[in-house]
């Protein structure tokens, strides 16, 4: 979000000795868009989503939009729900591609002739995204899956090709990860929307900045929507998990654009509406780094009245959130602490920015 740009997650961690002691969150500073979009017309925030949001932007309008809309009471099209899924699922797979770029491969030179295929493919299939033509959605998800398998993932179930860089980059990824204590795990998903929308409107930016459901706080993302879709047990937990969650989502979404981006065979709950009352309605999305929310109260003239959302990055990097879990008790090896921990971070948000710092406590 670009006026979160100067905004940093600031996390320190307590060490004793080699465990971690303590791990302490500082959010980002959210922007204040409750404030910004009081009073105003819908038709005039959706031409500055774009800029105020510098993730997720398609998604961020499409939850605004199905808000507002159930709000009014409005019913939406096949054709117009069948349009915006599209949408957000082809910003979905350019998001998990970037974050695969920036976040895995940027130094692996001898891959270079794949990336620049798949970042070619990735420019086509966004293009594509207001095309009338189905074929040009087909051809650049079947470059995606080409490029992908070239670095090394197959279509047989997300097997990473034994040494490809894909598996490399997961091998050096098991290499780092740090030797933990075992942790609960929990997922955000579809089933907690009414509960959350409703607190948005009931508590707003209390809850926003800090977020639970009856005290719990669960990881949102790709590993949580494989682990929720296909009841997995979440053992093994660390960042290798993480990536191989985030490639096999890419390849299973561009397998539904290429099958003819049906409704009937979307993923379940990608958008959701929800209405709360007279002029009071919210709306969720699944986007690349989770799941989405935006929350409206219209005003007889049809104005935002109040407007609350929560992205995020709020339940992945809360206080008592997934990183402090996967962290807590933990043992870093001497030397490569920074490295552990900027991957723990990394593989819960690649985008999210951060400052790292590391705190002696004494024995433990």
């Amino acid at each position: 979000m670009s006026l979160a740009a100067g905004s940093k997650i600031d996390v320190t961690v307590s060490l004793a000795a080699d465990v971690v002691a303590a791990i302490e969150i500082l959010p980002r500073v959210r922007p204040p868009l409750a404030r910004l979009f009081a009073g105003k017309q819908v038709s005039s925030l959706l031409k500055v989503l774009p800029r105020l949001f510098a993730l997720c932007a398609a998604a961020q309008q499409t939850a605004l939009l199905s808000a507002v809309e159930t709000a009014r009471d409005e019913v939406i099209t096949r054709t117009t729900k069948q349009r915006r899924i599209t949408l957000v699922v082809i910003e979905r797979i350019a998001d998990l591609l970037r974050a695969l770029f920036v976040g895995h491969l940027t130094q692996d030179i001898a891959s270079a002739a794949a990336i620049r295929s798949l970042m070619r493919a990735m420019s086509a299939l966004l293009g594509s995204a207001h095309s009338p033509r189905h074929s040009a959605q087909c051809e650049a998800t079947a470059r995606i899956v080409a490029a992908l398998n070239a670095l090394g993932m197959t279509n047989e179930g997300g097997a990473v090709r034994s040494g490809s860089p894909l598996a490399l980059r997961i091998a050096a990824l098991d290499e780092i990860d740090l030797k933990r204590i075992p942790a609960e795990h929990s997922f955000l998903s579809v089933a907690d929307d009414l509960n959350i929308v409703t607190r948005l409107l009931v508590d707003g930016a209390r809850f926003c900045y800090c977020p639970d459901l009856d005290g719990n706080v669960p990881e949102t993302g790709p590993w949580a929507r494989q682990m929720t879709r296909d009841r997995l047990s979440p053992s093994p937990s660390g960042a290798a998990e993480r990536l191989r969650a985030r490639i096999a989502e890419t390849l299973r979404l561009c397998a539904w654009l290429k099958a003819g981006a049906q409704i009937d065979s979307a993923e379940h709950g990608i958008i959701e509406r929800y209405k709360l009352g007279p002029g009071r309605a919210a709306a969720a999305v699944e986007c690349a780094r989770g799941r989405l929310y935006h929350a409206v109260e219209l005003d007889p003239q049809g104005r935002i009245s109040r407007f609350e959302f929560l992205a995020p990055t709020e339940w992945n990097f809360h206080p008592c959130g997934p990183l402090v879990r996967s962290l807590q008790g933990a043992v870093l090896t001497a030397g490569r602490r920074r490295d552990a921990v900027d991957a723990v971070i990394a593989s819960l948000d690649p985008c999210v920015g951060f400052t790292l710092n590391f705190r002696e406590v004494g024995d433990a």
